[in-house]
This record gives structure tokens, sequence and C-alpha cells, in this order.
């Protein structure tokens, strides 16, 4: 397999981003050359299909790294190829209710039940819409995916979700969940627009994200997309069909978008796109809101992570000292990452087309390396070693 380095940087023309791409070595800087190349590594002893990684600098040339194809028989996988990105759909809802709060259309305060009345939650009257986007609903952890993923009715699940005992209040406990989403999904519904239409008038239009869209159809309609790929022995990996069991949840899971979208996703968030996404709404959503312990013992991940919280769509860590907001998804065939460090103004995604727990070690590898070589340059400006 071979593996491209792109060069990509910003010019702006009447509020419009263009991407140029030019053939260069990846970086600079030796300590992500060397990055890249465990990655690569790693990648090729595991004969993973695909990845694209990029890392983005608010100010500076994004710098993109490919490997792979689209699938066995298919082309190269290039910054324009879409991926599924399953649970960091999250990053776009969230963004997407907090711009509609900002124009007033909701507030954090709504009632589930306002949202969605059809569905008689036993938590109604304590449950908000900061408590859904936020993981903290107080329902067990991941509740009804298994149907989610046995293809029960959209309708069925939710009301089924609406009668479970909660572990806890509203906003006392880290509950992570994706069938409580569907809630936002049927509220569109009953105002005759939906979720998609939503998340393209508001967020991914604005932001001139092309390749970006909801659902299957706009996946494969992609005129280059990664098909999905599924371990079948060690180091052999069989292509599947897309699944459409978390496209019904498209506020949990259903967004798609290519290396080059993911780039304008995390300029935004690091304030390139400040007429479209305020850094208000970034700070917003990135505020830490319940503690999530179990997070401090991820494996490749426990030696750095000092705190972790979620925010409202976003994972709020402490990384060896450094905040660090983040977000992973996972959905048959796919895996995806994104993260950004806000005081350092610099982002990371990752998107796969394979199923391999690779991509935790490597964000955080990607996330060490890089703070060790902050933290040496700033030992050096400041006259140390």
């Amino acid at each position: 397999m071979s593996q491209f380095l792109f060069n990509i940087w910003w010019l702006s023309l009447v509020w419009a981003l263009i991407l140029s791409i030019t053939s260069i070595p990846v970086s600079a800087d030796e300590w992500l050359d060397d990055f890249a190349q465990r990655v690569k590594s790693k990648a090729s002893k595991q004969k993973i299909p695909g990845y694209l990684f990029a890392v983005v600098e608010k100010g500076k040339p994004a710098q993109v790294v490919v490997y792979g194809k689209t699938h066995k028989s298919g082309g190269a996988i290039d910054p324009q190829t879409v991926f599924r990105l399953a649970s960091v759909s999250k990053t776009f809802t969230s963004m997407l209710m907090a711009k509609l709060v900002e124009n007033n259309q909701f507030n954090w305060q709504t009632p589930v039940t306002q949202l969605a009345p059809q569905f008689a939650f036993i938590n109604a009257k304590e449950l908000k819409l900061e408590h859904l986007i936020g993981q903290s609903s107080g329902f067990s952890p991941n509740a009804y995916d298994n149907l989610i993923e046995a293809n029960y009715p959209v309708k069925r699940v939710l009301n089924m979700l609406a009668s479970l005992k909660p572990l806890c209040s509203p906003g006392d406990c880290y509950t992570y969940q994706n069938t409580l989403f569907g809630v936002l999904e049927e509220h569109f519904s009953l105002h005759n627009t939906s979720y998609k239409k939503q998340l393209e008038d508001e967020v991914l239009k604005p932001l001139g994200m092309k390749n970006a869209s909801v659902g299957s159809v706009g996946l494969q309609a992609a005129k280059s997309w990664a098909r999905p790929h599924v371990a079948i022995a060690k180091n052999k990996w069989r292509s599947v069909n897309v699944e459409e069991d978390y496209y019904r949840y498209s506020p949990a899971a259903g967004v798609n978008a290519s290396g080059s979208d993911m780039i304008i996703w995390l300029g935004a968030l690091l304030g390139e796109k400040p007429n479209i996404i305020s850094m208000q709404l970034v700070d917003e959503v990135t505020q830490p809101r319940v503690k999530t312990t179990g997070e401090l013992h991820r494996k490749n991940w426990q030696k750095y992570l000092k705190d972790a919280h979620y925010g409202l769509g976003w994972r709020v860590y402490d990384f060896s000292g450094h905040r660090l907001n983040y977000h992973g998804g996972w959905v048959k065939g796919y895996r995806a990452a994104v993260s950004f460090a806000p005081d350092q103004d610099i982002g990371y995604v990752m998107l796969m087309n394979g199923e391999s727990n690779l991509i935790n070690g490597f964000t955080a590898d990607f996330w060490h390396s890089y703070f060790d070589e902050y933290e040496r340059k700033l030992r050096i400006a400041n006259g140390g070693k």
C-alpha cells in the first residue's frame, strides 16, 4: 500500500474556503515524521485497509497523511474520500444545538418531553436537553443499543427507554447513550424538518464542508467513499455492506465526512470561522459537566490522563497537564477520532475504514508526542534544554 503526503493550506475568498493540495514531506518537525512512521508500521503489520489522519494548527498549513484503499479493488484513499464518523457525529449535534440555543429556538433547560411529547419518560420532570447532549440522562449506559443493532423501530425503542428506571437523577452521573438521541430526530420530524436539513443549513453548508452528509445515501453517493471492513481473522479484513442501524439515530451517529471536511471542522473549532462558529459556542460545548472516572483507566490513555469529564458532545481531558477535547466513534466497519487542544490551537483527526483499536493508541500517542515537543520548545525558549 502506498502512502501519500499532502500539504493543505487555506485561502479566503469572499468568505469561502479553498483547499489546495500538493505532495510534500509531512512535516518539518521530526516528531511528526516519527509519529507518521509509527502509524504506518503498525497499520501495515495489521494490514489495516486504509486510514487518513490530519494535523490542523490555527493559521498554518494543515498536514494530511493517507494510506491504503477505499476497498480491495477500489482507488487510493485521498483527502476527499468520505468515511462514516459514527459517534464523532455527536460533536456536530452539540454544535447544531448550541447554535439553535443561541438563536433562541431551544434552551439547554428545554425538557425532553417538550422536544418529543409522545414519549412519557419516567424522569420527565428532570430530563432536559443538556442531559441528552451531555450524556448525563441517568439511564443505564448504552441502553438498548442492542435493539438499534437489531433494527427495532425508533419509536418502539424510545418508548422502551422512556419506561426504563434510571440509575441516577439527570445530571448526577455519566451514562453514555445513543438511543436517547432519537428524541431529536423525532422532534425535527414533528416540525416538518429533519436533523439532516438542520445540520446542513446551520453547520455543513455554511462551513463549506462539501463532502459531508447525513445518512447512508449521502455516504454512498460520494465520488470516493471508504467501504466498511471487519476483521475475519488476525490481520485479515473483509469488506461488508453499510449498515443502516445507527443511521436511524443520525444525531448520535449519522454524519459522514472526508478528511478535507474534518480539516475545515477542526479549523472552525480553533477559531478559523468565527462568523459561523464563535469561540463562545466552542467554549460552551467543551465545558466540563459530569465526571467520567472510567476514562482514567482507558488502555493507552491511562498513563496520561489526570482528569476526565464529559461536556456537551465532547470528552474533556486533562492530558498530562494540558486541556484536550476529544471524541471517538465506532460503527460496523469504521473507526473515527477527533480532538483538539484549545490552549495550543492545534487539532488532530483520524478516520479508518476498518474496526481497529489501533486508533485509540494512535490518538494517545499523537498527543503525548505533541505535548512532549511543545514542552521541549518552551524549555528552549525559556533558556533551558
